[in-house]
């Protein structure tokens, strides 16, 4: 090589490496610069369907196009087998990691976990026991778990008694695994009657439970209408949080959109040292790919708090 060419190549590298923390390199000189964000958000399928067209494996394409390093998505157990397993080697070519998906069928109308009934219970460990199998089809560490209605013939602590029997039992299938079911509370506006709605009564339950299998999905919007005082609920459930979801309120949509001061709440998760999935469980404020660049433009300003 001549030693111009080399002392050329040398400083687009010293280059490269001294910007840092928003961009990375490319390493086509006709390729954009990637955005580097500081934590893992996850987006979903139909989020950028608009850029990327219908074909999930184009818009992971898009995501990671995007510097979206994260990605989940809640009927991935319902999805084709081939699809799943086209999807997983996408996402492993492209660097994605894999988020949660929805494990089970969600009682919204009728008890389930709650109530104790042994076949509710059988039926809920049974779909534990596939979500395995799919886990490890997509490469996925974590699954979503609702414990569904409330048994409103029963008083509370018999209930809690119930539920926690039955995560006991998951936890044991899912253990041996590495794998872990985040227990997701849900406000009482948009699922009125579910079991599980604060994020202190998710830390008491996963507390009685004991298990490193059964954790924490705490998402903000639900929080934000559920109980609010984000920071220092998040503060006092910290050591059993294992994912985290995104929406703003009203509207649960993307952050900068509604009352949530998503800066101050991503600088508070960066400062925790938290290495995990933020899903961005959330619609588009705005139609067409103008809403979708919003998305994008939205994440990387509520991205800059270093």
């Amino acid at each position: 090589m001549k030693r111009r060419s080399f002392l050329q190549k040398t400083a687009l590298t010293g280059g490269a490496v001294s910007m840092g923390g928003a961009f990375s390199y490319a390493s086509n000189k006709n390729e954009p610069m990637k955005h580097r964000f500081n934590l893992k958000y996850a987006p979903h399928l139909g989020m950028f369907e608009q850029h990327a067209s219908k074909d999930p494996i184009a818009q992971l394409n898009f995501m990671a196009d995007q510097g979206f390093t994260a990605f989940e998505d809640n009927r991935m157990r319902t999805r084709d087998i081939a699809l799943q397993e086209k999807m997983a080697q996408t996402m492993k070519d492209r660097g994605i990691e894999m988020g949660v998906f929805v494990a089970h069928e969600i009682y919204w109308k009728e008890p389930n976990l709650a109530s104790g009934d042994k076949d509710k219970r059988t039926e809920f460990l049974d779909y534990i026991k596939k979500a395995v199998d799919v886990a490890k089809r997509v490469n996925a560490k974590w699954m979503t778990v609702v414990p569904g209605h409330v048994d409103s013939r029963q008083s509370m602590g018999f209930q809690t008694a119930h539920v926690v029997e039955s995560l006991k039992r998951a936890s044991a299938i899912l253990e041996p695994h590495g794998m872990i079911m985040v227990l997701e509370p849900l406000n009482f506006y948009n699922h009125p009657g579910l079991f599980l709605t604060g994020s202190p009564q998710a830390y008491e339950i996963c507390n009685a439970v004991d298990s490193p299998s059964c954790k924490i999905l705490f998402d903000i919007y639900h929080q934000q209408i559920q109980e609010g005082n984000l920071i220092p609920n998040m503060e006092a459930a910290w050591n059993e949080i294992a994912y985290i979801q995104i929406g703003d309120n009203p509207g649960r949509k993307e952050p900068t959109t509604g009352e949530i001061n998503y800066k101050n709440v991503f600088k508070f998760i960066h400062e925790k040292g938290f290495n995990g999935i933020l899903g961005m469980e959330h619609g588009n404020s705005r139609p067409n790919k103008e809403g979708e660049q919003a998305v994008i433009d939205a994440y990387k300003k509520v991205d800059t708090f270093l």
